[in-house]
């Protein structure tokens, strides 16, 4: 019999990086194993929502703005998550600083536009274009409550062109992420993974 292998998915955009994994991973079978996908995000208005409803994917939405404090939320969150029991949690633009609440119960890895630990936080991709490097990546790392900062898992290489521009360079890091996360996420589970 096959065994299930669940990865919660936690995001607070558009969701390209879920779909990825949606595609990847959902109600696939690898050997024994039967791999499905959670969807959380932690803002009602996400784009992946509606995204995730086109694979027949409800996302559990927990609202950061309903509560008081960064410590409440992460605890709703680490209880939802507990509940799920997922074999792997892996954040994909979920825009959260996490606190010890989360990182000291919940092992989670994250992807991140850049070459850490350079170009930590939300403007990664712009800062790694207009740093003057001839190369910019992405990583995949564990997630510590310092932001960007955990262990890193793998990462992946991306040529700066001379011809680029921060849309094109943007595009190539997309491409670098939708190989380089499923990729991490199948060794991290123990899954053959052909590309």
């Amino acid at each position: 019999m096959a065994k299930s292998l669940k990865i919660a998915v936690l995001f607070s955009g558009r969701g390209s990086n879920l779909e990825n994994l949606i595609r990847h991973f959902h109600k696939k079978r690898f050997d024994d194993n039967l791999t499905e996908i959670v969807p959380i995000t932690n803002r009602p208005d996400a784009g992946g929502i509606k995204l995730a409803l086109r694979y027949g994917l409800e996302s559990i939405v927990i609202d950061h703005k309903k509560f008081d404090t960064r410590e409440d939320f992460d605890a709703a969150l680490v209880k939802k998550i507990k509940t799920i029991s997922p074999d792997l949690v892996v954040m994909a633009g979920f825009m959260r600083i996490l606190t010890p609440v989360f990182t000291s119960q919940i092992k989670a890895i994250n992807l991140h536009p850049s070459l850490l630990p350079l170009f930590k936080g939300a403007n990664a991709i712009e800062e790694s274009f207009e740093s003057g490097m001839k190369v910019g990546g992405v990583s995949v790392h564990y997630v510590t409550s310092e932001l960007d900062s955990g262990e890193i898992i793998d990462q992946v290489c991306v040529k700066i062109e001379p011809g680029d521009t921060l849309q094109s360079f943007t595009e190539k890091i997309h491409r670098a992420e939708y190989s380089l996360l499923p990729k991490t996420v199948a060794e991290l589970l123990g899954l053959r993974f052909n590309f």
